[in-house]
């Protein structure tokens, strides 16, 4: 018995000139000379019916609007278009996930926080594609190194449903030195909020009595984050 959509793919993908087939172009010219749809018919690897691979990923970006918000799918929004069944959804959805482990790992196991933009390199990536609001600490050691970083609430936040038992349970747990909380704006603007100033008070406040220092609170956004210290918000 003959893979159908494997025929297909031969049939149509190798109709292009060999030097702009997606797999060729990165065995000799290296995975950053190609463009995203490239990239993505070799995680695809096959297309549909007379569709070639790289015309379905060329697809798949315009039908989403770009890459960031095709790595923001959801398993129910990938198989509902056309040609993309669980298999080739799995996939893509592995990949990106792969991808923000990746790029929120450091090359140290305890990564040391000296300024804002430490803490926020390590969640930006993966928060600022986030499509809830979540309210996430960065547990640090007398040395500020980072001992965690866990996630305390999804959902909107208020100061009313923000609990400092809730936020500095970890911490406390753990024995860490200090903390700093981290949440995002889904609409991917970091601007700060009055309540995002009420919620940064009462924590500093919380950790004033309970001897663990709140170093920071940082807004993420899409690609860029705001340090409520450094705008002198709650602090």
């Amino acid at each position: 018995m003959h893979d159908d959509s494997r025929i297909a793919y031969r049939l149509t993908i190798k109709e292009l000139p060999a030097g702009e087939r997606p797999r060729e172009r990165l065995e000799q010219a290296g995975p950053g000379a190609l463009s995203n749809a490239e990239l993505l018919a070799i995680i695809l690897r096959t297309g549909t019916g007379g569709e070639h691979v790289l015309r379905m990923a060329e697809r798949l970006l315009a039908h989403f609007g770009g890459l960031t918000e095709l790595a923001r799918a959801g398993f129910a929004e990938l198989t509902a278009v056309h040609g993309v069944g669980p298999a080739k959804a799995a996939e893509l959805i592995a990949t990106f996930e792969l991808g923000r482990r990746l790029a929120a790992a450091s090359p140290e196991a305890r990564p040391q926080v000296r300024a804002p933009e430490d803490a926020a390199s390590l969640v930006m990536v993966e928060m600022g594609l986030l499509r809830q609001e979540q309210l996430r600490v960065i547990l640090l050691d007398t040395h500020n190194r980072v001992q965690a970083v866990s996630t305390v609430y999804v959902g909107s936040l208020n100061t009313a449903m923000v609990r400092a038992a809730e936020v500095f349970r970890e911490a406390i747990t753990r024995g860490a030195a200090a903390l700093i909380a981290v949440h995002n704006h889904p609409s991917g603007d970091p601007t700060p909020s009055r309540e995002d100033a009420a919620v940064t008070r009462r924590l500093v406040e919380a950790g004033e009595l309970l001897d663990i220092e709140v170093v920071d609170h940082l807004i993420i956004g899409r690609q860029r984050f705001v340090s409520m210290r450094k705008e002198g918000l709650g602090f």
